[in-house]
């Protein structure tokens, strides 16, 4: 099952579990609700337009900028040349459902992600994973500093 939605002044073919990029919508962790549906998919393989009652709602997932795009001006024999950049704000929404005609099609959980632990290892060391695979990246543990003793004096002769 699958439905298609106009926001941002486009539009997107969506399903339950879908994570689609759009224009900054609402703030992040918060939800939204698509009123604005064309059509809806049946499981029969139809599609059929949708009515009023169709709802489709999602779940903000991330919020970010874009990749760079660089706009190059030019107007040859005249000396000008202008570059700028821009990087397109966007946010990333999880579809959880979609509700068509009384029924509901809702998106699977998703599973709990655990933080680990950080391992000590013998000889004052900690172990922290390393970008690189195959590397372990090592970080001295913090020791206390022994305290200076002070220089004997020494005699002039």
């Amino acid at each position: 099952m699958y439905a298609v939605i106009r926001a941002g002044g486009k539009q997107y073919r969506v399903a339950p579990g879908d994570v689609i990029r759009m224009e900054t919508q609402a703030d992040k962790g918060g939800k939204i609700q698509f009123d604005d549906v064309l059509a809806v998919s049946v499981e029969s393989g139809s599609v059929e337009p949708a009515g009023t009652g169709t709802l489709v709602t999602g779940e903000v997932v991330e919020q970010g900028r874009g990749e760079k795009i660089l706009v190059f001006h030019f107007k040859r024999k005249k000396q000008y040349k202008k570059l700028r950049g821009h990087r397109q704000d966007y946010t990333a929404v999880r579809i959880t459902e979609i509700a068509f005609g009384g029924k509901s099609f809702k998106a699977p959980e998703l599973p709990k992600i655990e933080k680990k632990a950080k391992k000590a290892v013998d000889g004052g060391e900690e172990v922290k994973p390393s970008a690189r695979p195959g590397k372990a990246a090592k970080k001295a543990a913090a020791k206390k500093p022994e305290p200076k003793k002070p220089a004997a004096k020494k005699k002039k002769k």
